[in-house]
């Protein structure tokens, strides 16, 4: 029996168009001036630094070369942790002056509150760094839904589309594997929550799309999709 949900963010609760045309381009645009202002936290620094050596730049880099590859990652839409960890501190200013909300789908909403009432643990796992995760969440035309998830995770606990990431989650969360349910628009993500225990579901919100795709694994339209299969969850497709 499923005891615990957890969701990706990009293009299962949030449009993709939000991350990439709102988020993404925002970050790109203030990563320069973020860097110029807040360089000397000690935070920030390390970020920066940890970014340096992933990107093998010499110690001592000029500022401006590292934002020139800090922006080069953000128009690659590389999940490299310090890059996601700046964005997300970019971000949090965005929101907090009221440039953006958070976008959710209103179905997402209502259920994420549904399951969150009818006992089930709900986690995100999300390439973007937790704080980010957090800030999409508080920031909604619903209100702060942060309250409604007990676990957040980003890539500090792997990679989305290797089989340990998914271990370490299950381990986190205090429930066996096969009581977890994944949902991702992405098969390589679901294929290694798969091979590691999970059950999955793959969100494809193009209904034209999906009839063309055969990925192995169970696929909703929405999050009532999600729910119906919840309902049959004794039967051996949602695996």
């Amino acid at each position: 029996m499923i005891q615990a949900i957890l969701t990706d963010i990009e293009g299962t609760t949030t449009s993709l168009a939000f991350v990439k045309e709102v988020l993404f381009p925002h970050a790109r645009r203030q990563m320069a001036a973020f860097i110029d202002e807040h360089r000397h936290l000690p935070e920030v620094r390390a970020l920066m630094d940890e970014a340096t050596r992933l990107a093998d730049l010499p110690e001592g880099t000029d500022d401006a070369d590292l934002v020139a590859r800090l922006v080069e990652w953000i128009d690659q839409d590389r999940k490299l942790t310090p890059l996601k960890a700046l964005q997300g501190m970019i971000w949090a200013q965005g929101y907090a002056r009221g440039e953006f909300h958070g976008h959710l789908y209103p179905d997402a909403v209502e259920w994420i509150r549904a399951w969150h009432q009818q006992g089930y643990k709900l986690g995100v796992y999300s390439s973007g760094s937790v704080p980010a995760q957090k800030l999409l969440f508080a920031h909604t035309a619903w209100g702060d839904l942060t309250p409604l998830f007990s676990h957040y995770f980003d890539t500090r606990v792997g990679s989305k589309q290797e089989t340990r990431s998914y271990h370490e989650i299950a381990r986190q969360v205090t429930l066996p594997a096969e009581q977890i349910l994944f949902l991702s628009d992405l098969t390589g993500e679901l294929d290694a929550a798969r091979e590691a225990g999970l059950a999955t579901c793959q969100l494809l919100r193009d209904e034209t799309a999906a009839r063309s795709m055969d990925t192995g694994h169970p696929i909703a339209h929405d999050f009532s999709d999600v729910a119906r299969l919840l309902q049959r969850q004794s039967a051996p497709n949602l695996a």
